[in-house]
């Protein structure tokens, strides 16, 4: 029969519902349905050849803080759409996230009119409600668009407090949550990025959920996406000219797997090197705070180089390859380390997150560029420099804490550096394109708060933006950037 969930014993649990295959006839003729009813204590099935369910049909065994008890399942449901034209897209594959980054259910696909369903798993109080610490996010990709999130779009949480109970044609009752937050918009790739093949496949090991599976060898940023519980992927728009594939995730060092092909690649495995936290390599180094405002502590992420962005800066973090383990909040202030790095080439990035905080500009002194760092198969991966971190330009608008939607063309605001002479302000789109810049901007000493109407050609409707302002100051002798906003911070989508 099939397996129900999948448990594990490292730090970042992986919750699976039933796997690809199972179908209620499947479980009807196992004779498996006099399971605990809802409220009961369970225990969630761990292997193939367990006879038993632990719960009634149509019941899930959900997790609880002091075990698992039987409930009523939970569904996603929502429209993949393009972002632009808000066309639905058929064929996109969507997955849901916890707040350590780790799918909770297998990914879905949308059909011809953009909707999809997705059965995941969830902490319950004891009654069987959804816990109050329940957070999902998003993570959606489809042939010919880019990545959600990724680029200059973070993840959105989903709405989680309206549930809604339904029954289905077994009447079996479930909790469904469909609201705005579940509408997925994507945003369509540049011209020369559409096309290419598409390769599916399987991550190997116990714990494959959340592997961050990439084309490398042709273009960079490569294209990625994430495997679902069972280990399962899809990764669209392939070029040609891409050589290997590859995983990366914590605790777990996945063979390359080469591909050489013109047309679309099936039952592509990525197979285990080795697994487990401690027996992969350990990336250690140390941040140096310096003119830090109220900041106190940041955060260091790895991002393979593969997938780094040099305009943005940015790129997707694998998951558990940050100091603290995902979800804690920034707590860097010192000496780091992130362990269970798979081996490949990295480049680090501190103080990404929103803390206030901003990896010092000037790079005309140590400690302020960002670190490449190729890691061994096992053993310390030591970074050569420490980093220099400092106070961040506060961003007053738009997007001074998420995306924000404009109907016309914005004021770029943000609160005044006291020792600059100039800014410069730059405007991205989310393809990569800077649409506008005034590298020229004068200073606003005592003022407070610096603005700057948006001058640039017109802006696209359901288009991402994001601003990133640089304040500079003058000597004689030298011109150096001494501050500039923060990397997740100013975003904004044009909504006329």
């Amino acid at each position: 029969m099939c397996p129900g969930y999948r448990a594990a014993s490292v730090p970042f649990l992986w919750l699976a519902i039933l796997l690809p295959g199972c179908k209620d006839e499947e479980l009807d003729a196992s004779g498996s349905d006099e399971g605990a009813v809802a409220g009961d204590a369970c225990e969630p099935t761990t292997a193939e050849g367990d006879e038993d369910l632990p719960c009634a049909d149509g019941l899930a065994c959900e997790p609880t803080d002091n075990g698992y008890l039987c409930a009523a399942p939970i569904e996603l449901r929502g429209t993949i759409i393009d972002g632009l034209t808000n066309a639905p897209i058929e064929g996109a594959v969507i997955a849901a996230l916890d707040e350590t980054g780790a799918p909770v259910g297998d990914a879905a696909r949308s059909d011809a009119l953009g909707r999809y369903t997705l059965r995941v798993s969830a902490r319950r109080d004891p009654q069987g409600l959804l816990a109050d610490s329940v957070r999902w996010t998003l993570f959606a990709v489809a042939a010919d668009y880019a990545a959600f999130p990724g680029g200059l779009r973070s993840p959105i949480p989903v709405d989680a407090t309206a549930p809604v109970e339904m029954t289905d044609d077994n009447e079996h009752t479930y909790t469904a949550i469909e609201n705005a937050t579940t509408t997925v918009a994507l945003l369509p790739l540049a011209d020369d990025r559409k096309g290419g093949f598409t390769v599916t496949g399987h991550v190997g090991g116990v714990q494959p959920g959340g592997t961050l599976v990439v084309a490398e060898g042709g273009v960079v940023p490569a294209p990625y996406t994430i495997a679902d519980g069972s280990g399962a992927f899809v990764l669209f728009n392939v070029p040609e000219s891409t050589a290997t594939i590859r995983g990366y995730r914590q605790g777990l060092d996945l063979a390359p797997a080469s591909v050489a092909a013109t047309g679309d690649v099936d039952d592509l495995e990525l197979e285990v090197v080795t697994e487990g936290i401690d027996a992969l390599a350990a990336v250690d180094g140390s941040v140096s705070l310096v003119n830090a405002g109220g900041g106190l502590t940041t955060s260091v992420v790895l991002v393979p180089s593969s997938l780094f962005d040099p305009l943005l800066e940015r790129g997707p973090v694998p998951f558990g390859l940050r100091a603290p383990s995902p979800p804690e909040a920034p707590s860097v202030s010192g000496a780091f380390a992130i362990a269970g790095v798979p081996r490949g080439d990295y480049h680090v990035l501190v103080a990404f997150e929103n803390d206030g905080l901003v990896r010092d500009p000037d790079t005309g002194i140590a400690g302020t560029d960002i670190q490449q760092l190729s890691v061994p198969p096992s053993g310390a991966a030591t970074l050569d420099a420490s980093f220099k971190v400092t106070a961040a330009l506060e961003v007053i608008g738009p997007g001074a804490d998420a995306p924000e939607i404009v109907a016309t063309a914005p004021t770029l605001r943000w609160v005044d550096d006291s020792s600059e002479d100039r800014y410069e302000v730059r405007v991205i789109d989310a393809l990569g394109n800077v649409v506008w810049e005034q590298l020229d901007v004068p200073g606003a000493s005592g003022s407070g708060n610096v603005e700057v109407a948006y001058g640039g050609s017109a802006l696209q409707a359901g288009m991402y933006y994001q601003f990133r302002a640089t304040s500079i100051r003058e000597t004689p002798n030298n011109t150096s950037p001494i501050s500039r906003t923060e990397d997740l911070r100013g975003v904004f989508v044009f909504q006329p």
